[in-house]
């Protein structure tokens, strides 16, 4: 249970969802410290104090920050490496939008709203990971994106969220092998179909009770943010598959 004793750790889009579980696991597995990102300060606030009643002793910052603004962006990773002491070693890139709910097919897309998807899914992490970099170098870490199926398939009607994480995946390959020379490794994550609010707005349809709970997929996000995974880099991964196989692949080679 103290896979990631000592790490610091930031999570954008922490206050629902899959980054609400990344952060009650990752206080499970014994962080030291955790900077929790959202737009609501009362939603991440009260994510906060989950947190708190989990790891006692762990530090954790709650953060109000919009990451399709650069701005925010700036003040985010300077409170969270003022709190940290410098120091930044696991990176979660989970924060995202869909846009119009229904989504529109392209034709019928508003543009601002198309820029507001890519500011937000693709344009935010390439800026956190720029200035998170420099407190990660030194020492090492793990960068972890969070993809989708519509970010290796062209749906039709997934619009900007789609094009956006076909965007954040080639990001990824390409910071992956630039850093390649360096401890920072980094990796992308497909969580598969979960029961989410921005789920259920986009496919409102379906049936949830179908989809996995986030709870349920954070196993390999723990294995990423852990010493377990120094020598994984550049890898997609799927969470509800067998990823330990594409774990295991991407050490062999190595």
């Amino acid at each position: 249970m103290d896979k990631l004793r000592g790490k610091n750790i930031l999570i954008t889009g922490a206050s629902q969802g899959l980054g609400r579980e990344l952060a009650l696991a990752f206080a499970r597995e014994g962080a030291a410290a955790l900077s929790l990102v959202a737009r609501h300060a009362g939603a991440i606030d009260s994510v906060r104090d989950e947190v708190r009643k989990i790891a006692r002793d762990a530090k954790v910052v709650a953060i109000e920050a919009d990451v399709s603004k650069p701005k925010d962006i700036e003040r985010l990773i300077a409170t969270t490496l003022d709190a940290f002491g410098g120091r930044l070693d696991v990176l979660i890139n989970n924060a995202s939008t869909i846009g119009p709910a229904p989504m529109p097919y392209l034709l019928d897309y508003p543009v601002e709203d198309f820029r507001n998807v890519l500011d937000t899914n693709l344009i935010g992490p390439f800026l956190i990971t720029k200035a998170a970099l420099p407190a990660m170098i030194e020492n090492g870490g793990s960068i972890i994106n969070v993809t989708s199926d519509a970010g290796s398939t062209g749906y039709p009607g997934w619009g900007a969220y789609g094009i956006s994480k076909f965007g954040l995946e080639g990001m990824s390959e390409t910071w992956a092998s630039e850093l390649e020379e360096t401890e920072v490794r980094v990796n992308w994550v497909d969580p598969g179909n979960m029961n989410t609010a921005m789920h259920r707005a986009a496919e409102p349809e379906e049936d949830p009770s179908e989809w996995a709970n986030p709870a349920e997929v954070t196993d390999i996000f723990v294995f990423l943010a852990s010493d377990e995974s120094k020598e994984v880099t550049g890898k997609r991964f799927q969470a509800q598959e067998d990823w330990r196989s594409t774990a295991e692949n991407a050490e062999l080679e190595t």
